[in-house]
Parts: C-alpha cells; structure tokens; sequence
C-alpha cells in the first residue's frame, strides 16, 4: 500500500474494548491500523468503562463457553505482554430453583464443553461459603473455577497501549459521519465530522450503543440493537465482615476463601462482583433498565419496584452481612441489547458489501469476550472467514422474518425479545 497517512490497511471505529482489542489484534498481524473514537479516549458515556466486568464460562447457550476459554487464555497474554493485571481470578456461582430451566441448561453445557464445575446442594453452598449466603432448601449451586474480575477502563487502555506499540494510530474525536465504497479500488472511504477522510481496505464497526444510529446513518440499513441504560449498584458491607466478600482470601486476613462472582436465576434475576473496586462494597446492580437514545439519556433513578426486589433479595441471601436499606453508589452505563441477546458479529452487506464489518449487540455480557471478538473481527479482516468459530449464531440474516432472533427456552433469562420496541422499562438479565 502506498505510505499515505490517510490511507490503511483497515479502519476501526469505536474506540470500547471490542474496537480496541481488534486494532490491537491487526496491528499485531501487520497491518496499518486507525482507530477512531468520537468521544475522548476511555470515556464514560458507553459501555466499556467501569471497575469490574464478570467473567464466567457457565451459558445457557452452548456456543458462548468456547469464546470464554479462548478469551481467558488471550486475556492472561495480553497482560503478559503488557507487564500488569486486569483481570483478577475467582471461583463463579450460579444458583436458583433446582428445576429452572437456565441451571439445568448450564449444567449441562458445562459437561458438553468440560467445563470444571461442581452441583451443590442448598447446605454444600452454605458450608463452601461459609454461611456467607442462604438459599432456600430447594436450591442447587454450579460452582465453577473459572470466574473472576475484569477491570473495563484498565482493560480498554491495555488494548490501546498494545495496538500502539504494534504500530497502529489512535485518534479521538473523531466522529464518522460518512462511509462510501470505493468503486475504482475497492476498499471504503470514512469521512468525520470534523472533515477528514481516511482509506481503508477493510473498515469495522464497534460502535456500542451508537451502532444502530450510525449504521443507518452511513448505509440506511437497520440492525435490531437497542441501547439500554442500566443502574450498577454498591451496596455497603456491614462492620467486621468486609472481609468475608472480598474478592482475595480473607481480603487478606482469615481462614475463609475468597468471595465469588455469582449469578441468581429465578425472580429476581441478580449478578453481582465481589469486594474488589471499592473496600468495603459489593456491586449488585438492579436487573433490567430503560431503552434510550445514547444522545440523551434520561439518567434516571433505578425503577422502585426493581430496587425493592434487590433489596430484599440482599436481606435474605446475605442477612446481616449485608446493609440491605439502599445502594450507597449509583452508576449509569449503557448496554446495547439484540432482540435474542446474542452478539452481531458479520459483513454488513448492502453497498458496502463486505468492506465493512459489524460487531455490536453485546447485550450486557460481551466484555469477557473481547480478546476472541477482537481475533474474530481481524481474521475477518484478513481471512474473510473467522477460523476456529462458527458465527451463524451471530449473523445478521438470522433476524430476516423473525425480528426476535435466535430461538431461547430460557423464561428467566431472556426477556428483552418481548419488549424490544418499547423504550421503556426492559428486562435484560445478562449476568455480565
């Protein structure tokens, strides 16, 4: 390719964790890389900022435990390369009702992808924690040792910090407004509010809660994803038992084990993080949010009526441990759900045909993915084809005739398909 500053061999936008680990991912293979961001770098207006991101191998769905591997295996090279943590190891609970269907599915994909995992009864549960959680007698726990913290903003800038040491540019504010198929050479032209223009052989779109909106804006073309304002939530520990829910052994001190990531199916559906962030919390956040318009949203309050199942669920499940009579920090963020939950990773098609290559609708669980997501979207730069992967759960053609997507028997679980026109409240129940 000519050395020209505009021209590359692909062009990024949307500067989150899934844009950056792919610049990083095709800076590594070679290529000229830009990567673009509208807002400043590491912002905190979409969905990749933040302390803690679970992640966790125990799916519903089969085809998520894979990517999961594969990602911690990335994750752990990546900060080998780059000399620091961000991801920090714990076990991972899931438990509800014996009979729910989303427990009896992630048993059994556990055993279909080997996934280390143990069933505990309701009384094995409390004896592994310690009484630190009570459930009802009916009950059952999967306990997994893969499991653990991600820090999202520390995580983000590793990527951006790797793509630059492999040669790849990194501009921010730089808002795309334009794509065009280029007809004599083939490639795509991206052009930015601010009036420069870039080339590119290969363009990707990662664009987060903005995607739908963009993707309409450049190619007229409507993909289902719609943006979700969220509550996440830290809820104080009581005196002399911080410890207890610390993400380290004892945080330190003691005899007890460290706290896990955790998922409760059934109503409500909660996920919560260990103490890790902020000494002395627990981050819970309240299931659900409100559809919007990432340019203005509303930053609301958390919905009452979800507020008060959390709290309740805290008094029961954690007792006195736990200060159950409000969140003493309220953070907003931004999921971009798909009608089925599942992720759109694909060529957009249209008049940019396969120029342009779409990633988004991570639905509130895709963070743990990005090292894989950014492999995926680089071998479909390079390749045409992801290797290793099968992604006819992610096209974009399986919402042709069925705007709900992929088929879920998962009623505790996947909610979002029967409200997604409604940009009111939403039930989204993706454990992270």
């Amino acid at each position: 390719m000519e050395n020209s500053g505009d021209q590359f061999d692909a062009i990024v936008v949307g500067a989150g964790v899934m844009g950056s680990s792919t610049a990083y991912q095709l800076a590594k293979r070679g290529l000229k890389v830009i990567l673009l961001e509208q807002f400043d770098l590491l912002h905190h207006r979409g969905s990749s900022h933040g302390e803690s991101r679970t992640l966790r191998a125990t799916y519903t769905e089969a085809y998520y435990a894979a990517m999961v591997m594969d990602s911690l295996r990335l994750w752990e090279e990546a900060e080998a390369e780059i000399g620091y943590k961000v991801y920090f190891k714990t076990q991972h609970f899931d438990m509800g009702p014996s009979d729910d269907k989303s427990l009896q599915s992630i048993i059994a994909n556990c055993h279909l992808n080997s996934v280390p995992h143990q069933v505990l009864d309701s009384h094995q549960m409390s004896d592994k924690l310690s009484g630190r959680i009570q459930v009802p007698e009916n009950w059952v726990c999967v306990v997994s040792e893969i499991g653990g913290v991600i820090k999202p903003t520390k995580a983000v800038s590793m990527f951006q910090t790797l793509a630059i040491r492999n040669g790849a540019v990194i501009r921010d504010n730089m808002e795309v407004r334009e794509m065009e198929r280029d007809d004599v050479r083939g490639g795509v032209w991206v052009s930015t509010a601010s009036g420069e223009r870039f080339w590119g052989r290969k363009c990707v779109v990662t664009a987060g809660a903005w995607m739908k909106k963009l993707v309409k804006r450049v190619s007229g073309m409507e993909i289902p994803i719609q943006p979700l304002e969220i509550c996440v939530m830290y809820w104080r520990i009581r005196d002399g038992h911080e410890a207890e829910f610390a993400i380290t052994a004892g945080g330190g001190t003691g005899s007890h084990g460290g706290f896990p990531t955790f998922a409760s199916y059934g109503e409500p559906f909660i996920y919560g993080t260990p103490s890790l962030e902020f000494p002395g919390l627990i981050k819970i956040p309240v299931p659900g949010g409100q559809g919007c318009d990432p340019e203005r949203r509303k930053w609301a309050a958390p919905d009452p009526n979800a507020l008060a199942s959390v709290k309740e669920w805290i008094r029961v499940t954690f007792g006195d441990r736990v200060d159950a009579s409000g969140p003493v920090m309220v953070q907003s963020c931004l999921y971009s759900m798909s009608p089925d939950e599942d992720f759109v990773i694909d060529f957009l098609g249209g008049g940019l045909g396969k120029e342009v290559v779409v990633a988004g609708g991570f639905s509130g669980h895709g963070f743990k993915m990005a090292p894989v997501v950014g492999r995926i979207l680089a071998d479909l730069v390079v390749n045409g084809e992801a290797r290793g992967v099968d992604l006819r759960h992610f096209e974009l053609a399986r919402f042709e005739g069925n705007p709900k997507g992929n088929v879920k028997d998962f009623e505790d679980q996947v909610k979002f398909s029967r409200s997604y026109e409604d940009e009111g409240t939403i039930s989204a129940a993706s454990p992270n």
